[in-house]
């Protein structure tokens, strides 16, 4: 009887964690389901969300016109053919013309956008500056560059004060700075460049760069033919324009190279940071535009194509 009893009592205890097991395996089960159902339901909301907002960016449409800057045309044309990629129902303009013209263009309405090397104080005024949305978009580094044949005759290196008396015609043969037996030929950009603006206060200390007309020209392409073509040349352009075989040399300030390390590092002295205004904020196609000039997905391309990502300056004093 004792024996029975005993066992009776054990076949109730399995009974009864057996019964426990049971609701405990039919409640994870329920939770396991309910997790997984939530699961779904949220990634199947994300997948719309996520269609949604490729859906509205391929219906993205309309017009862009911009001008100015020469130094920053070439990262705008990059930019706005792999935008236009991305979103084929967009027209994008972009013209030169010099920072001070595409600041007035843009502060009187006949462009979206005003490219610029310089802030918009220094070529509009007060008003008109405070009108305008400054999206600083990356740092350009701008060089000196001479004939092949002046730097085959001895020049790869200038001092600062060097370039001063060349710049504003004190010296004008370059045996005067151990170079070749021959005239120094200026080519210069207008009074309405934003290159010539910097030039100017970062190599040139501020002092007023001597004019010559016979080659001046707003266009830094151009600039750089003509230093190419013509023997004893000295003018100046940004990286951007040197990235290949330019067919020019460039010349160390003080020893040191224009190069992105060196602008980086604070070591090279003429650079900036670029500009694109817009008068009051910009619409949903141009702020798509710049936000996408702007974006780690397209700043990776900037240092290709010679330009400076202004994250990497350790040092933003001249």
């Amino acid at each position: 009887m004792k024996t029975r009893k005993v066992m009776a009592l054990a076949g109730a205890g399995v009974l009864a964690v057996s019964m426990m097991t049971g609701c405990g395996s039919s409640s994870s089960t329920a939770s396991t389901t309910a997790a997984t159902t939530t699961t779904a339901a949220a990634a199947e909301t994300a997948k719309e969300a996520a269609t949604t907002a490729a859906e509205k960016k391929a219906d993205l449409t309309g017009s862009i016109t911009a001008a100015g800057s020469s130094a920053l045309k070439p990262l705008v044309d990059d930019a706005a053919d792999m935008f236009i990629e991305k979103y084929p129902d967009v027209s994008i303009t972009i013209d030169a013309g010099g920072s001070g013209e595409g600041l007035k263009q843009v502060s009187e309405g006949t462009v979206n956008i005003g490219n610029s090397d310089v802030e918009a104080s220094a070529k509009l005024d007060e008003t008109q500056a405070k009108e305008l949305v400054d999206h600083q978009v990356c740092v350009v580094t701008m060089a000196p560059i001479v004939n092949n044949d002046v730097k085959e005759g001895g020049v790869e290196d200038l001092t600062k004060q060097q370039l001063i008396d060349i710049f504003t015609g004190k010296t004008t043969n370059w045996k005067e700075v151990g170079g070749p037996d021959e005239s120094i030929v200026l080519v210069t950009r207008p009074t309405s460049s934003g290159t010539r603006a910097t030039f100017q206060k970062y190599a040139l200390d501020g002092n007023e760069e001597a004019s010559n007309t016979s080659m001046e020209t707003d266009d830094s392409g151009v600039l750089l033919q003509n230093v190419k073509d013509t023997k004893g040349a000295i003018g100046y352009v940004a990286l951007s324009y040197l990235t290949g075989d330019a067919g020019v040399a460039t010349v160390a300030i003080d020893g040191a190279e224009p190069t992105l390390e060196n602008t980086y590092a604070g070591k090279y002295p003429v650079w900036t940071f670029e500009h694109m205004y817009t008068k009051g904020e910009p619409d949903e196609v141009v702020s798509a535009f710049l936000d996408y000039i702007m974006s780690d997905e397209y700043g990776a391309k900037m240092e290709s194509l010679g330009y400076g990502v202004s994250s990497k300056m350790t040092n933003t004093e001249h």
